[in-house]
């Protein structure tokens, strides 16, 4: 006796293993291979690429099993090819631990899972699985793109469910429809929660150290093309919105380290102890801003010079630095105030003196030899500095990305040979010239000079606007700062990177011959911008604020809990009155047709449960010949109403009208 061939279409995906599993048709296997590309696809370039390959090969292994109708591997060889997938995993990343060897994990486990799909359950797994990739994407990027992108994946994915749950298969933008609708009623949800959910500072979970390894910008080491590399970046590293007009190019000075340890190559931060008083008494007018900064995995909050209040969770350093608490790893926003003009301290700690005076031994020695002369022709500091910089304008430095290897004593050869470098080489000289000749010096890493955009207002300072500069202790003065950059390259200071460099050498969005193509960056940002403030700024504090405009007076989280359940709740009932409305519409063609059967049965001709309409109508025309054309019209018209496509609002009453017409006219 031959086997008998359960599955529901002649071409299978899988043999029937188990009675009590339903089997997956084509094409519900065609969705499930859909909505795992679609969760696969926005996660392929931080893949390495032998994991890219394997599963993508995976797939196209299990897409052509089932158009030949072939046999799914054996268990056997899918526990080696877990084995060994898990063995490449952690020799790649050193580990399972993490976000990256995490997300390869469920890549694996996902295109493995496609090679065994023998049931429905094993098909909801794989949508769960993806849902779960979906989710890992936002730990790369959080922009529109990215959320639309997922909420289309979604939409396949939740297509793939119903398809898995449904009966006979219907065109694809149909289902994709039905789950469009399924998530357009889950939308109002989704808003009420965003809003009223009370919310944590910062993540709800510990994210693994691997999470904030692709934080672009500045670090806290300096060597020569450090800051270079940084410039060739357009990312944007944070927003400024001033309250008044924006300081002028020669106050954009944004502080976010100090680099005081030298060994003769790189120059490194040195940790200061932290106070929450302000290290100068300022004076004059403040200029006020609030500043919404990218995660750039430092301490060091981008402040104007001379900052005159504390964010929270924050301090003071000793060499005068804004600290966050914990490094920035997300998205932040705070406001400052800062002060153009200071009363500087009378004296400086004498371990922050020292440690500015700090050189290598028997390292440049022409600008030891240079620096010394300063000394001996000086009767002060403020005339060493004075020298100092007039010498370096004397010696026509060209300001460059692309400056020369200098590797052993490269104060010297950019001095007195090359004469080409980028900021970090021109701080980096002046900071050893003047400490050569006696006086404290330091350098600055932060940003100067930005742009503002004119479709919103906001000032926006980019990786590109990455500087360094000098602060130099004067007697009497304080930290002076001193940018040799400026000194010998005037227009890097007025009108930033774009024109100080050669068009050739400026990142693409930062050249002044593409304005049609600065203009479309505007309004990039613009949106951007908005979608940051809105979506991804909504932390507790304008949670707050938002609620309060509102008119929910000092909103905390039971206030908040009540109106999200009392919101839902309302949602709910909304939803359950609208079915119960649909559910009238479609119940007024089984009252008719309940109608029709009272009318067989004063005849003798009852329904019985296991009777279709077809097979009643058949036996109700058998025993009233003279009706019997009647009645096939409205078994045909009831069969078409309750079991066909569904049908415009409009001809579905019409037609179930004529449908309750015909019923009142047979009278048997």
């Amino acid at each position: 006796m031959g086997k008998r061939d359960l599955s529901p279409t002649p071409r299978r995906l899988f043999r029937k293993k188990n009675a009590c599993l339903p089997p997956l048709t084509l094409v519900q296997g065609w969705w499930l291979f859909a909505t795992a590309l679609a969760a696969l696809l926005p996660l392929i370039q931080h893949l390495p690429l032998w994991l890219s390959t394997a599963a993508v090969t995976g797939m196209a292994w299990r897409a052509w099993l089932s158009w030949r109708n072939g046999r799914l591997p054996p268990r056997w060889l899918l526990f080696l090819l877990v084995v060994a997938a898990c063995v490449a995993v952690a020799y790649s990343y050193r580990g399972f631990f993490g976000r990256n060897p995490g997300i390869a994990l469920l890549v694996i486990f996902l295109a493995l899972k496609l090679l065994e799909l023998r049931s429905v359950r094993d098909g909801i797994t794989v949508v769960l699985l993806a849902c779960f990739l979906l989710m890992a994407g936002f730990l790369f990027n959080q922009g529109i793109a990215a959320a639309l992108y997922a909420l289309a994946a979604l939409v396949v994915a939740v297509a793939a469910l119903i398809a898995l749950q449904a009966g006979p298969p219907v065109r694809v933008h149909e289902r994709l429809g039905q789950s469009a609708s399924l998530l357009g009623q889950a939308l109002p949800f989704m808003l009420v929660l965003f809003l009223l959910f009370p919310r944590v500072q910062g993540p709800l979970w510990g994210l693994p150290q691997d999470a904030y390894t692709a934080a672009s910008g500045l670090s806290d080491t300096m060597a020569p093309g450090s800051i270079s590399q940084v410039a060739q970046s357009d990312a944007i590293a944070f927003r400024v919105q001033f309250k008044g007009a924006a300081p002028p190019p020669h106050q954009q000075y944004w502080r976010v380290l100090t680099l005081t340890d030298y060994d003769g190559q790189v120059w490194r931060h040195h940790p200061t102890r932290e106070h929450d008083a302000l290290p100068y008494a300022p004076a004059g007018p403040s200029v006020d801003y609030e500043i919404t900064l990218e995660p750039h995995n430092l301490r060091g909050l981008p402040v104007l010079e001379k900052a005159g209040l504390l964010p929270p969770e924050s301090s003071f350093s000793a060499d005068r630095l804004v600290l966050a608490a914990t490094p920035v790893r997300s998205r932040m926003r705070y406001a400052m105030r800062s002060y153009p003009d200071y009363t500087p301290p009378p004296e400086e700690n004498a371990r922050i003196l020292a440690a500015a005076l700090s050189i290598p031994p028997e390292v440049n020695p022409r600008t030891r030899a240079q620096a010394r002369q300063w000394r001996a022709q000086s009767s002060s500091d403020a005339d060493i500095l004075r020298a100092a910089a007039e010498f370096f304008q004397s010696q026509l430095l060209a300001y460059t990305l692309n400056p020369p290897l200098m590797e052993k004593d490269a104060v010297d050869a950019f001095l007195f040979e090359h004469k080409r470098g980028f900021c970090e080489h021109f701080a980096s000289a002046f900071a050893f010239a003047l400490r050569a000749a006696g006086v404290p010096a330091r350098i600055i890493g932060g940003y100067q000079g930005g742009e503002i955009n004119p479709v919103d207002g906001y000032f926006t300072v980019r990786q590109y606007d990455a500087h360094v500069w000098v602060e130099a202790w004067i007697d009497g003065w304080g930290w002076v700062r001193v940018d040799p950059t400026a000194d010998s390259t005037p227009r890097r200071i007025e009108g930033g990177l774009r024109t100080a460099i050669g068009g050739g050498e400026a990142p693409l969005l930062a050249r002044q011959d593409y304005a049609w193509l600065r203009e479309f960056r505007y309004r990039m940002d613009a949106v951007t911008n908005a979608w940051n403030q809105a979506v991804l700024g909504f932390n507790p504090q304008r949670q707050r604020e938002v609620l309060g405009r509102l008119g929910m007076s000092e909103p905390d989280w039971r206030k908040m809990s009540a109106w999200l359940a009392g919101l839902c709740g309302a949602l709910i009932l909304a939803l359950v009155l609208n079915a119960m409305r649909e559910r009238k519409k479609h119940d007024a063609t089984r009252h008719a047709w309940q109608i029709f059967l009272r009318k067989l049965a004063r005849q003798g001709i009852d329904a019985q449960p296991w009777m279709g309409p077809d097979t009643l109508a058949r036996r109700a025309a058998a025993q009233l010949p003279q009706h019997a054309a009647a009645i096939r019209a409205i078994t045909a018209a009831y069969v078409a109403l309750r079991y066909g496509d569904e049908l415009p609002p409009e001809l579905r009453r019409r037609q179930t009208a004529a449908l309750r017409d015909m019923i009142r006219r047979f009278r048997p």
